[in-house]
């Protein structure tokens, strides 16, 4: 599914969450603003659920009209609204001056993800907002690199978080991030 296709079906279950709390009946009628067809592909999809027919029966007696069909987020519809939500935004988010294009090599990016894992029990804690560049990190399909936007704090950090592998036993990826983007953390800084 296209970007477009999936910012369009989450836009629809937004709108499907929205009227369906608003509604007293918990359901999204036909009339209540809908398109028909996005809540069909989300239905064939298991993201809402389609009214049956005696339930219609009985939405019709409420609303004093037929009802054609009646609509409501299904819980995998309500889980990836949550989960949408919860996404850190990536790409156009970094195209500002103060943020560097980092590409990280699979193991580099398992230590990062440690580190910031372990953000509430280190000393030194990782730089702000470093926990949701990680999470928004793309892996480029042809390199296999992780491809994040951060700061120079951020690659700082970073730098940290590979010197705390490198002293507890395995150099390369320190050493890697050093020679590709010419920062490294030595004791003491």
């Amino acid at each position: 599914m296209g970007a477009v296709k999936q910012a369009a079906a989450l836009e629809l279950l937004g709108v499907v969450e929205e009227r369906q709390e608003s509604a007293e009946h918990g359901w999204v009628l036909d009339l209540d603003g809908v398109p028909r067809e996005g809540v069909l592909k989300a239905a064939a999809s298991g993201l809402v659920e389609l009214a049956e027919c005696d339930e219609r029966a009985e939405l019709s007696a409420r609303a004093g009209r037929p009802v054609r069909w009646a609509a409501r987020l299904t819980g995998q519809g309500r889980d990836l609204l949550l989960y949408a939500r919860s996404q850190p935004a990536a790409g156009p988010a970094a195209a500002g001056s103060e943020y560097r294009l980092v590409e990280l090599m699979p193991s580099q990016m398992d230590v990062v993800r440690v580190f910031t894992g372990l953000a509430d029990q280190l000393q030194v804690p990782p730089a702000p907002g470093l926990d949701d560049r990680v999470r928004a990190a793309v892996q480029d399909r042809v390199s296999g690199r992780w491809r994040l936007h951060l700061t120079e704090e951020q690659m700082a950090s970073v730098a940290y978080g590979l010197w705390l592998h490198k002293m507890a036993g395995s150099a390369a990826e320190a050493n890697r991030f050093s020679r590709d983007h010419g920062i490294a953390h030595t004791s003491g800084t």
